[in-house]
């Protein structure tokens, strides 16, 4: 079972997320890699620390996707355990990075680069003509500044996310190109986002869960009740899910991934409303740790491709014979 705290608080109000990252880091230097044997296990730990901190598990998850995917393509890079990692995969339209001529350095600039300023080693994606390669960075090497200037959301607002900018930054590539989004890691991981946004969801359901006025029947019951349906399906999903990876772990379960990413989504979409509609606006505003995880959740979950993903999962199980045989 997804393990959920039951008091569920962030970082102690004036630590930076940097340092609760790196003491988690110290205490917990490896999760279970997904597909060897205890991938719930892993969405297990992440959804803990979803629950607590959302900020502090965006740090987090992408500290253990790096070193997974590390270990998976090139692990004689693997840096020290303690060595914060970040993964900087989003392109956007202000992406001008690229491979110097001398094929060793980058130059350029990479939108959303989430731990800005705080990590150690990043691995970084760079476009190149239909191919996208990857590469191991010194994140504090002096060529690499950061612009965070333009992230202004309430959300997800003590974690630095910015513009990355690069000056002849050394590189080492990392695999072949396109081994990093052909890898099954690749999805695998995907879903192990949604065990945060799931852990997230359940913490933010705890004080309606544990209301009086869900004792008996009533209109806060009936939305609690609305609740359950919703995580107790996600969480079947991520355990089922889990489950097929570390049986075939060489297999990217792409459609099942999709499905989970877009079930949890629209569970914590429905948690997010139900708990407003049950609770009313007291906790969003008088309740430091609820009011910042919903404003937290409500950004990382954008996290999300939404629709595009709705129409990627509809066009996959067009092709299944038989895609809900119980």
């Amino acid at each position: 079972m997804i393990a959920v705290l039951h008091e569920t608080t962030p970082a102690r109000a004036g630590d930076p997320v940097e340092t609760a990252a790196r003491g988690w880091v110290a205490k917990v230097p490896a999760l279970p890699m997904p597909g060897g044997g205890d991938t719930l296990g892993r969405w297990q730990a992440l959804a803990h620390m979803a629950a607590q901190d959302l900020c502090l598990v965006k740090v987090l998850e992408a500290h253990y996707d790096a070193r997974a995917i590390l270990l998976a393509l090139a692990p004689e890079r693997l840096p020290p355990a303690q060595a914060l990692g970040a993964v900087w995969a989003a392109h956007g339209p202000q992406e001008t990075l690229q491979l110097d001529p001398c094929g060793r350095t980058l130059s350029g600039s990479k939108p959303w680069c989430s731990g800005a300023g705080w990590v150690d080693i990043a691995l970084v994606t760079v476009r190149d003509e239909e191919r996208t390669r990857l590469f191991l960075v010194d994140a504090r090497h002096p060529g690499l500044q950061f612009d965070t200037n333009g992230w202004v959301a309430t959300g997800m607002a003590r974690i630095p996310s910015g513009t990355a900018h690069f000056n002849q930054v050394p590189a080492v590539e990392i695999g072949a190109s396109n081994a990093y989004l052909e890898r099954p890691g690749f999805w695998h991981g995907g879903a192990g986002i949604a065990a945060c946004w799931y852990g997230a969801a359940v913490a933010l359901a705890e004080p309606l869960r544990r209301s009086e006025r869900c004792a008996q029947p009533g209109v806060a019951a009936g939305l609690l009740g609305e609740v359950d349906m919703h995580l107790a399906s996600c969480a079947a999903l991520l355990r089922e899910l889990a489950a097929q990876i570390d049986a075939e772990p060489h297999a990217s379960h792409r459609m099942a991934v999709i499905r989970v990413r877009s079930v949890v989504e629209r569970a914590c979409m429905h948690t997010l409303d139900l708990v407003g509609r049950a609770l009313g606006p007291g906790p969003m505003c008088l309740d430091t740790f609820h009011a910042q995880r919903w404003s937290d959740l409500t950004v990382f979950i954008r996290q999300s491709h939404a629709d595009r993903d709705w129409q990627e999962l509809g066009a996959l199980c067009h092709a299944e014979e038989h895609p809900w045989r119980l």
